[in-house]
């Protein structure tokens, strides 16, 4: 059994279940749950070499169970972390006289020593590809009388060029839960000009409430720079940045700083100053909720000075956000609509079209996957004209519309069947392993169960009839013992005819699968338990929940003749 396989395990053993005890039970409880359940499974008991393994195998978890709730330690441990919390390394050191409160906060000192050995073995790479193309002969007006001859008028090829492209990557190698080191690099070209460069920083913990880094980069000469972070108060932080760059031309020092602070649950107000390689000053208010992601923002500065308000409405049930961006300044007039939708768990698709004086007509297009992102800015027009606005809108609509569903939509149904035969697969080996040992154990507890129904019978007292649990379908399907019954249901009526006490059986309010003889035969379905019984010569039947306590008999669970 592999890794995953034992954690599941782990996750579904339930102990209060498995003895059919209240989480509260008593020392008593505990102790009386154990003897009745040691009895049944114990080796000793059985010369059939296959039922003694079954029985060891049951006697063994049975013994798990009673030594965990009643050691008051590894209890207060179950209660509060589950029987993963057990398997935690480091257990032994623990003082037994600790509280609850304490043992949590013991087991997550040790994850977290976990998490940090584990830190060591991981980086955290980002990149992204940006590129730039100007398609404007596309929309270009010629005049028919000109001069002017190029051999792309006679085959009717618009010249279309990309006119800058930059990369970067970056990759995070933690050191510690304190210490990061971080290696970025970038390159980038426009038409025709190339630069590069290469940034090593090292970025540390110093408390709860910031930060410091140091970075040294080399490009266009050598820089050093110093990052802050610090939150000063409850909803009031800020960070600052000292740049230090050494070029050709000689020394450029250069400040950028921030303060924040929380205006109420969903929205931030920030105010940033810089000064040296750029001057100005920015404030902006971020109201980010459920459903909506409004940025306003006014900056004054070198060389222009401009207010934008920036619209993102979102819509978590389709996974789409639409998006408004206004901007105005000494620049000119900006105005940016669009889309984004989410294509897959980890990837999203963007699209906006962006109309300004003097920019004109752009049409930009986004892919995040993961930690890498692609864009691409298209120049459609430098001056404003219906034509490339209504291409720029239609084209990337109807592009998705039918990308979607000739590629993503046959893409995600495929990898959705993928992912479900391998589910599929992986639960089959171990539901065959729990029915097993359902089925082993109901075959242990049958001469029990004879001798509970002879003592009942003779006193008139509670005889399971039948009982059924899992996706109960119709009483007929069962009787004519339907393929489909057999698949979704098991029965169960040895398993609580075995729990029967003085003519009573209580069940606990847990899932019924962790009961001896039990099993789950559809996880992640609703299940039901259904229970037909003779009390007094009397039939009786109740269906309830899996998770729903059981107490018969009960008047109301009379069948009327």
């Amino acid at each position: 059994m592999d890794d995953s396989d034992s954690d599941t395990q782990q996750e579904t053993d339930d102990y209060y279940t498995f003895l059919n005890i209240a989480r509260n039970a008593t020392d008593d409880e505990i102790n009386n749950a154990y003897r009745r359940l040691s009895r049944l499974y114990h080796p000793d008991k059985h010369t059939d070499l296959q039922r003694k393994k079954e029985a060891e195998i049951l006697f063994s978890k049975t013994k798990k169970a009673y030594e965990v709730l009643s050691d008051p330690h590894m209890r207060a441990i179950y209660d509060n972390l589950g029987s993963k919390g057990l398997e935690t390394q480091g257990w032994e050191i623990v003082q037994r006289t600790k509280t609850p409160h304490e043992i949590r906060e013991e087991y997550e000192r040790l994850a977290r020593e976990r998490e940090e050995r584990r830190l060591q073995q991981r980086t955290n790479p980002k990149s992204s590809v940006t590129m730039t193309v100007n398609a404007t002969e596309l929309f270009n007006i010629y005049d028919e009388d000109s001069d002017y001859f190029d051999l792309r008028d006679l085959v009717g090829m618009p010249h279309i060029e990309i006119s800058g492209m930059s990369l970067s990557q970056s990759i995070e190698a933690p050191l510690t839960n304190q210490d990061t080191a971080i290696l970025s690099g970038n390159l980038s070209s426009h038409n025709g000009n190339g630069s590069g460069a290469l940034s090593c920083s090292l970025r540390k913990v110093t408390s709860e409430k910031g930060w410091g880094e140091l970075e040294v980069g080399a490009g266009n000469g050598l820089s050093l720079t110093a990052k802050g972070f610090r939150n000063f108060s409850r909803g009031v932080f800020g960070n600052c940045s000292v740049l230090t760059h050494f070029s050709p031309t000689g020394l450029r020092i250069g400040t950028v700083a921030t303060i924040a602070n929380q205006l109420d649950k969903h929205t931030v107000g920030y105010l940033t100053w810089k000064a040296g390689l750029q001057s100005g000053m920015n404030t902006m208010i971020i109201r980010d909720t459920t459903n909506l992601h409004l940025v306003a923002s006014l900056y004054f500065g070198i060389p222009h000075t401009y207010a934008a308000l920036s619209y993102t409405h979102k819509m978590p049930e389709r996974e789409s956000k639409l998006k408004l961006t206004g901007k105005a300044g000494t620049f000119g007039v900006m105005f940016e609509y669009g889309a984004e939708k989410k294509v897959s768990k980890n990837s999203s698709l963007a699209a906006n079209l962006s109309i300004g004086i003097p920019t004109g007509v752009q049409l930009k297009l986004k892919l995040h996957r993961a930690s890498q992102t692609y864009a691409t800015t298209i120049l459609l027009c430098e001056e404003i004209m219906p034509a490339p606005i209504i291409y720029g809108t239609v084209v990337p609509l109807v592009g998705w519309l039918a990308m979607h569903k000739l590629i993503i939509t046959p893409y995600l149904r495929k990898q959705k069947q993928t992912e479900l035969m391998k589910q599929r697969e992986g639960n089959k080996a171990r539901l065959t392993e729990m029915r097993r040992q359902a089925f082993a154990a109901i075959d242990l507890m049958r001469e029990t169960v004879r001798r509970i129904v002879d003592q009942e019978e003779a006193k008139k007292g509670l005889v399971i009839l039948s009982a059924w649990y899992g996706q109960l379908i119709s009483e007929e399907a069962i009787d004519e013992e339907d393929s489909k019954a057999a698949e979704t249901m098991m029965d169960v009526t040895i398993p609580l005819q075995c729990l029967v006490k003085d003519s009573k059986l209580i069940l606990q309010e847990s899932s019924k699968s962790g009961l001896p003889g039990f099993y789950d035969s559809c996880p992640g379905e609703d299940k039901s338990l259904r229970v037909r019984y003779l009390f007094h010569a009397v039939t009786h039947q109740v269906t309830i929940k899996d998770d729903e306590s059981l107490r018969i008999p009960k008047q109301s669970h009379r069948l009327d003749t």
